[in-house]
């Protein structure tokens, strides 16, 4: 039997006025492979993709994690009166700890103001977060993030996750070498801001 959606999130899908929060989609493959390459010095990736790669990708590994009990990781499409403006979910899923890294990329035109950026983010962490903590039941949720992206930092911190430490001059960015910010929200936390 073919799956289009993750069998572990039946039926979810979040809103916040205009903003949605749902399972990633096959069609969402080629933007999602545009803004990742466009946007290679925020991501860990080291080379551009092709729409082969992201190909193979999407049917080899997104695919049959939609019937998986426990997948690895959870991707989400990130939408604004229904149009695709990014994606990003739960990676690095530990089931026995009860604990995923957040990933999430926003369409390249949207990042160039950095305020409709912070509020796309912050947005999409708050939708997240009911993904996480209410419909998969997880503990905790992380980020990682580079310091050269201040605003970015900033703005996860303003959606409720506690600055757990700092990696210093854990990657190169153009050249330069920039820290990984650590930081994490706990269901207890998110339960108490409700």
């Amino acid at each position: 039997m073919s799956r289009s959606s993750y069998q572990i999130l039946k039926g979810f899908c979040e809103s916040s006025g205009k903003y949605g929060l749902s399972p990633i989609q096959m069609s969402d493959a080629e933007p999602i492979r545009k803004w990742r390459n466009e946007q290679i010095s925020a991501l860990r990736q080291s080379n551009p993709l092709s729409k082969a790669d992201q190909a193979t990708y999407f049917n080899s590994v997104i695919k049959p994690s939609f019937s998986a009990e426990t997948p690895s990781q959870i991707l989400l499409r990130f939408t604004y009166s229904d149009k695709l403006i990014g994606y990003g979910g739960l990676v690095h899923l530990n089931w026995s700890s009860l604990r995923g890294e957040v990933s999430f990329l926003l369409d390249t035109e949207r990042t160039r103001n950095v305020n409709e950026y912070c509020n796309d983010l912050f947005i999409f962490l708050k939708l997240l977060k009911k993904c996480a903590f209410h419909k998969l039941c997880l503990n905790k949720i992380s980020t990682y993030s580079y310091s050269h992206r201040a605003y970015h930092v900033d703005a996860i911190e303003k959606a409720g996750f506690t600055r757990e430490g700092v990696l210093r001059e854990d990657t190169q960015i153009d050249g330069k070498w920039v820290d990984a910010i650590l930081a994490s929200c706990l269901r207890s936390e998110f339960e108490k801001s409700e």
